[in-house]
């Protein structure tokens, strides 16, 4: 983005209090003047009269004119002040302010503000279409860029958000295939770091914060959705398989040790083989493992 031409600085502008009273005093005079100049003339005075009445009209408007310097601002709020479109400050301090009423005075709020992305279509890194949503929590912090830097800056923190959210999309897979590879799934939290930062990045021009963003909505497309649980679902029963294999060859290894520790019984490799095969058969079987009594002996 362009470096911006213009930053925010304080407008002059005093307290609205005394400027209020001062214009009311002004505007009691002016009606004041204006009675007695009629009341003269009407008397024969014209003389003084008529002077005093144009005294009285002039003084009544300017008191009326000074009075329209006069701004409320609320909490959260910011008034840009432009003398003949020329950048002269803002306010921020709340309350009632006057400025020069030649200046127009253009409303910003400075609340903090939610914008929520539609659902977007994307393919992720792996070229698989995804389907992902985020809301970021953003403010105005310069109000002159804000205002001059962009034409419209609620319309181009929705346009750059949702640039943001696509290219984070085609950056990173949905789910990462090697160990230790960023996924949007999988790693949720480095994701909408780094998305927070190009947020940033890209709105910085118009004078805005990025508070937070997070993804609210992150799904395989509908058209692969089935195939790609099928992957998950594969996945889970491979690890859950690994699991069971790896704790019951540490059980085998335990039992032969225990046996030969103890001198139960001498096996030669066959049947040591033999029983290291019956025992991976039981425990790793999905179903109840069924007995078989040998009556013979044990090499019968």
């Amino acid at each position: 983005m362009p470096d911006p031409t213009i930053r925010e600085f304080p407008a002059h502008s005093i307290g609205g209090g005394l400027a209020l009273l001062l214009g009311l005093i002004g505007l009691l005079l002016g009606i004041g003047g204006l009675i007695t100049g009629i009341t003269l003339a009407n008397h024969g005075s014209e003389a003084a009269g008529v002077p005093l009445l144009i005294v009285g009209i002039l003084v009544a408007i300017g008191a009326f004119f000074a009075m329209c310097g006069l701004n409320t601002v609320a909490p959260g709020e910011a008034r840009v002040v432009q003398l003949f479109g020329r950048y002269t400050g803002t306010i921020r301090t709340d309350g009632l302010r006057w400025v020069n009423p030649l200046t127009s005075r253009e409303k910003i709020s400075t609340r903090v503000r939610n914008h929520e992305t539609a659902v977007l279509k994307v393919n992720d890194a792996y070229g698989n279409p995804v389907e992902l949503a985020a809301v970021v929590v953003w403010k105005v912090e310069d109000t002159a860029q804000a205002t001059f830097e962009v034409d419209d800056f609620l319309e181009f923190v929705s346009t750059q958000t949702e640039a943001a959210v696509r290219h984070i999309a085609i950056e990173y897979p949905y789910d990462a295939h090697d160990e230790g590879d960023l996924s949007l799934r999988g790693n949720a939290e480095e994701v909408t770091e780094k998305l927070a930062v190009e947020l940033h990045a890209r709105v910085e021009a118009a004078g805005v914060h990025i508070v937070e963003s997070r993804f609210t909505h992150l799904a395989y497309a509908p058209e692969i959705a089935s195939a790609m649980l099928q992957r998950q679902q594969a996945g889970a029963v491979v690890a859950a398989r690994r699991l069971i294999v790896d704790g019951a060859v540490g059980m085998v290894e335990d039992a032969m040790a225990r046996i030969a520790e103890q001198g139960i019984v001498e096996l030669d490799q066959d049947r040591k083989a033999a029983m290291v095969s019956n025992l991976m058969v039981v425990l790793c079987g999905d179903r109840s493992a069924q007995p078989v009594i040998n009556t013979g002996t044990l090499y019968q």
